[in-house]
C-alpha cells in the first residue's frame, strides 16, 4: 500500500492576513476577504452570481455542480461578506466579483502570487484561505459539525484536514492530562 502523503498545515494568522490582503490589487482583495469570511472554494466565489445571492436573508447558494462534493451549500453571510458584497453591487448584472467590467476567472494569478512573496509567504496558494477560513471557526469556539455544514464537508475528518489549531490555541490543554499539585516524582 502506499503512504498518504503527510497533511499540508498551512493557514494565516490574522497580522499574516492582513499583510496579504493590503499587498494584493483591491478586486482580488475583495474576493480573498470573501473566501476568509465564507470558506468558499476559489471556484465558488470567482463563478459566483447575483441569482445565488440573496442579499435580504443573507445568505449564497452554491449549487451542486458547482460543489465539489455535488451537493449544494447554503452560504450564510455574515457582516464582512455582507459588505464585501455590497461593495460590488451594480458593478455587473451577473457576477458579482469583476475586474474592468468582465468577470474574474481566476484570483489565484499573477498578482496574487507576487503579493504572497511580497509578504513572506512561501507555498501559499488560495486554497490555503480554505484552510484560514476552517482554523480560524474552530478557533473561535465554532463547533466542528457546524463547520463541518458551513464547509460542506461530507465528514469530520474531512473539516480535521482543513481546520489546524495554533500551538498557543492547544496551550490551555497541556496540562489536562495532570492535574494541579501532582508532582511528576511521586
Amino acid at each position: 500500500m502506499r503512504r498518504e502523503p503527510p497533511r499540508r498545515i498551512r493557514y494565516l494568522t490574522q497580522t499574516e492576513a492582513d499583510r496579504l490582503l493590503s499587498e494584493l490589487p483591491a478586486h482580488i482583495a475583495d474576493m480573498a476577504r470573501f473566501t476568509l469570511a465564507t470558506g468558499l472554494r476559489e471556484q465558488n466565489v470567482t463563478r459566483l452570481t447575483w441569482d445565488q445571492v440573496d442579499m435580504d436573508r443573507k445568505v449564497a447558494w452554491i449549487h451542486p455542480d458547482q460543489a465539489k462534493a455535488r451537493r449544494a451549500i447554503r452560504v450564510p453571510l455574515g457582516k464582512v461578506a455582507m459588505e464585501i458584497l455590497n461593495r460590488q453591487f451594480g458593478n455587473h448584472p451577473t457576477y458579482v466579483f469583476t475586474f474592468k467590467g468582465k468577470p474574474v476567472r481566476r484570483a489565484n494569478n499573477t498578482a496574487w502570487r507576487k503579493a504572497t512573496k511580497r509578504v513572506g509567504l512561501v507555498d501559499f496558494r488560495w486554497h490555503d484561505l480554505r484552510h484560514t477560513w476552517a482554523s480560524w471557526a474552530v478557533m473561535n469556539g465554532t463547533p466542528v459539525y457546524i463547520v463541518q455544514e458551513l464547509g460542506g464537508w461530507e465528514s469530520p475528518e474531512m473539516v480535521r484536514r482543513y481546520a489546524h489549531l495554533a500551538p498557543e490555541h492547544l496551550a490551555k490543554y497541556a496540562d489536562a492530562a495532570m492535574p494541579v499539585g501532582t508532582s511528576p516524582h511521586s
